[in-house]
């Protein structure tokens, strides 16, 4: 028969499988098998589990991406009943979120959700949590310690900027020596360098097309504004633009509309529904953007839902959640865009 484990054993036990389950699965409407070598599943939505308090703790909300996070952890706690969130303010000061997530661990929340404004800053914040017993789900800015966290739940940058270029590549495969630019984020960013060598690594499976600039902007309008400018007035023709972000797009197409440049294809990055409007519209250079899914906060919330309860993922037969979920990064463009619509964040 089996037991319930405590929950610091839980915590630093040996279980767990491989990024790739479904989150679907945490919310299976499929009954529990009989087996008992297999993992109880995670309650439906509109079934009623074990009483379970999360806590969020978040950068400040100041991008459209970021506020999106927010939202969409907010709105799957919702749909729980057995779920009640606790939420922080959110702020970029590392000693502000560190003191936040202490206030959370002092209220003994039964998981903690935590999207570091840094890192490698915060995460004493997330090991002292789990040795306080409280499991940690580590959102999308990665720990630098593994310990720090029971599970990690994030985009794929690299593929991100992968499927950017692959996209790209296609388009421009039959253009002798065509010409791309990039518009990055941040390159103080991890992430931002690994979206870089994906878009790179990418590129090289096409001999007839190579990257000739890249400006880094910082994920506003008025930077991708800047930086998109600087990169119209030296490049007085290219084929292709890659831009990080769908925020610094905003600008970024402003600086193109002065400009009054046009005869190239530009592809986003992240889903902004600003980006979505106009690859629906056909009325801009903007004619795909690749998806950094905000839901995964969603996504969190569910993993932390079946963590308090014990519980593991229907579909799967380990008895815990995975280690690690890496949400994939669709290009949508014309030929897909109704069904990605609604996800689109403002």
């Amino acid at each position: 028969m089996s037991h319930t484990p405590s929950r610091r054993g839980l915590l630093f036990g040996t279980a767990a499988v491989s990024a790739g389950a479904l989150l679907t699965a945490c919310t299976s409407n499929e009954p529990s098998s009989k087996d008992d070598s297999k993992g109880d599943a995670a309650p439906a939505a509109d079934e009623t589990g074990k009483a379970v308090t999360i806590g969020f703790a978040g950068p400040q909300a100041d991008h459209g991406w970021l506020n999106a996070i927010n939202v969409q952890a907010r709105q799957r706690a919702k749909k729980y009943k057995d779920v009640t969130l606790d939420i922080t303010e959110g702020s970029n000061d590392t000693a502000t979120q560190i003191g936040q997530i202490d206030t959370l661990i002092n209220k003994k929340v039964d998981v903690l959700v935590i999207l570091p404004a840094d890192g490698k800053a915060l995460t004493q914040a997330g090991l002292k949590a789990m040795r306080a017993g409280i499991p940690v789900v580590n959102l999308d800015r990665v720990f630098a310690n593994p310990q720090a966290y029971r599970c990690y739940v994030g985009g794929d940058n690299y593929g991100m900027g992968l499927n950017a270029g692959h996209y790209i590549g296609e388009k421009l495969k039959d253009t002798k020596n065509a010409k791309v630019i990039e518009l990055s984020g941040p390159d103080s960013l991890e992430l931002t360098k690994q979206r870089s060598k994906g878009f790179d690594d990418a590129l090289k499976n096409y001999t007839n097309i190579k990257k000739v600039a890249r400006q880094a902007a910082d994920f506003t309008v008025e930077s991708g504004q800047q930086k998109m400018a600087q990169l119209l007035q030296a490049q007085k023709s290219f084929d292709a633009l890659w831009n990080h972000d769908d925020d610094q797009g905003v600008g970024a197409l402003r600086a193109v509309d002065q400009a009054g440049r046009d005869g190239f294809l530009m592809v986003g990055g992240a889903g902004a529904r600003s980006a979505m409007d106009h690859i629906k519209a056909d009325d801009a250079v903007l004619k795909a953007t690749v998806l950094y899914p905000p839901t995964m906060a969603a996504s969190a919330i569910d993993l932390a839902r079946a963590l308090g309860q014990g519980k593991g993922l229907a579909g799967l037969s380990e008895s815990e959640i995975p280690t690690s979920l890496t949400l994939y990064s669709a290009v949508v463009d014309k030929t897909n865009i109704d069904q990605y619509m609604p996800s689109g964040f403002k």
